[in-house]
């Protein structure tokens, strides 16, 4: 029984740990509508909603391995699987805009 509990247990928190975390918005503004990818930490984001599933070194857990991703997709198509998910990931896991496009860009690079 103990274990049957603790199997649901850390199946309930892997689980909410890949719906990402509740960050509160940055209600300060700049005047600038445009996507500024260049003051987001992409590895900071990747490790906060997707590290649950794809490891903490891309390594792949659940998810599969993100270690060379870049070497089959684009920037464009990892940033498209973000969005609209992909086999058994849900989409939009990532929320924010410029928060998928850094993380997109920075996988890219995985080679």
């Amino acid at each position: 029984m103990k274990k049957w509990m603790m199997a649901i247990g850390l199946g309930a928190m892997l689980t909410l740990g890949a719906c990402g975390g509740g960050e509160e918005e940055d209600t300060s503004s700049n005047g600038d509508s445009g996507s500024n990818t260049a003051s987001v930490d992409a590895e900071a984001v990747y490790a906060q909603n997707c590290a649950a599933c794809h490891g903490a070194n891309l390594e792949g857990m659940s998810g599969p391995s993100l270690e060379q991703v870049g070497a089959r997709l684009s920037a464009e198509e990892i940033e498209d699987v973000i969005r609209n998910g992909q086999g058994a990931m849900p989409a939009n896991v990532i929320e924010k805009d410029e928060e998928i496009t850094a993380v997109a860009a920075w996988l890219a690079e995985k080679k």
